[in-house]
């Protein structure tokens, strides 16, 4: 979804209740990828069909 180059940085994908963690490896990528939070959450939850991602915690 986010493509290769988001793929290749990410470590672990834990979703908890309605929070999806996602842990990166570059935190040039975390700190760009933090401004568009409610995008992100958007575009996943279409892609799942429903709304399971509430809130999105990058470390």
């Amino acid at each position: 979804l986010m493509g290769n180059g988001v793929n290749n940085y990410t470590t672990a994908v834990e979703l908890r209740s309605e929070t999806l963690f996602v842990s990166l490896s570059s935190s040039v990528l975390r700190e760009e990828l933090s401004h568009g939070k409610s995008k992100i959450i958007v575009m996943l939850n279409e892609e799942l069909g429903k709304e399971l991602v509430k809130k999105l915690v990058l470390r």
